[in-house]
């Protein structure tokens, strides 16, 4: 083990990241918007005199899970932001928890909302059993670091709980 000292994390942090989580947050209710109006075709909000057709991708599936990992990564941020007082982690590794979870939510959710846009899954380069093209192979290639970095984010997690949790008295 390092002898480096550990904190808690900054209070600045943990704004940064309730911030970011209420901008996911912010971010489902477009997406919930937008899947709403695709499956009605039209944006229409009763009794308000609008009616327009749209023509968006309707793929129900891929607007929830849009609108569901953005709500979903949102609230993880929000945890993170209010746990961060219960890790215990050299400053550095505080720098790569904090970047590994933005870079994790947001771009699992921006992926998502792109599939939903393109048609796509983005689970495969080429396509795989799914529709290929360019889009699929960039949402594909943008979801590797997500990938990598909700390891990290969650690796460094659970090692600031645990030293909290050790260096916690006996209740």
């Amino acid at each position: 083990m390092s002898n480096t000292p550990t904190i808690t994390m900054s209070e600045r942090m943990r704004a940064a990241l309730f911030f970011n989580g209420t901008g996911l947050i912010a971010l489902a209710l477009l997406l919930g918007w937008v899947w709403f109006f695709a499956l009605l075709g039209k944006i229409v909000l009763w009794p308000l005199p609008i009616d327009i057709v749209v023509s968006i991708p309707d793929d129900g599936r891929a607007w929830r899970m849009a609108h569901m990992e953005a709500i979903t990564q949102g609230l993880l941020l929000m945890a993170f932001a209010f746990g961060g007082r219960y890790m215990q982690l050299t400053p550095r590794q505080f720098t790569f928890f904090f970047w590994s979870a933005l870079v994790s939510t947001w771009l699992f959710t921006l992926g998502a909302a792109a599939n939903a846009v393109f048609g796509t899954r983005g689970l495969a380069f080429g396509g795989g059993p799914f529709k290929a093209g360019l889009a699929n192979d960039v949402i594909y290639l943008v979801g590797w670091p997500p990938v990598l970095g909700v390891h990290v984010m969650l690796g460094l997690a659970l090692l600031g709980l645990w030293r909290h949790f050790r260096a916690t008295p006996n209740w």
